[in-house]
């Protein structure tokens, strides 16, 4: 790889610009998203920018769960997105369609559509959750290259050695009990 293409993968792991698309969400996720640019969470020292053209962008985020009105114009922005690019799905909607499993008017899950990089689940995911989920979308765009995508990743909700939680507590608890 000459030094040109390893500066451009370099800036696109360590600057990553979003593009945001609602596919037909309760809104509950782009609240969450919004709420992990926000100086509370600042995904911006990550270098996370969230962009106004998917032309600009480097990660698509999608939330929501696919409709027959959002399939085409969700394929024709990822088709916009320049490569190499990746693909987040943040919430249950677009991995699994969630409680709306079995309506008429969804398309199904997102990786149906297109192919999906990151999945965050939750409903609505942790602001930290999804940031965790950019930073890894970021890191697999940084070693993707000009490669296409291989397997889809999985961020965990909580993460090993957390304390901050009712799960630490519990298992604490128990070691006491016993």
């Amino acid at each position: 790889m000459n030094l040109w293409k390893k500066l451009m993968c370099y800036s696109r792991s360590h600057s990553p610009w979003l593009f945001h698309m609602n596919s037909g969400s309760c809104n509950g996720c782009d609240i969450e998203l919004v709420a992990s640019l926000s100086p509370r969470y600042d995904a911006e020292q990550l270098g996370v920018r969230l962009e106004g053209s998917p032309r600009h962008a480097d990660i698509l985020c999608v939330t929501g769960p696919v409709t027959h009105n959002a399939a085409a114009a969700i394929r024709t922005v990822y088709g916009q997105v320049l490569g190499p690019k990746a693909v987040v799905a943040i919430g249950s909607c677009p991995a699994t369609t969630n409680v709306f499993i079995d309506s008429r008017t969804l398309e199904g899950p997102l990786n149906k559509n297109i192919p999906v990089d990151v999945f965050v689940p939750g409903c609505p995911p942790r602001p930290d959750a999804i940031i965790l989920g950019i930073a890894k979308a970021a890191e697999i765009l940084g070693l993707r290259g000009n490669k296409p995508p291989a397997e889809s990743v999985m961020v965990p909700i909580v993460e090993e050695g957390c304390s901050a939680c009712a799960c630490a507590t519990e298992s604490k608890t128990e070691e006491v009990q016993a």
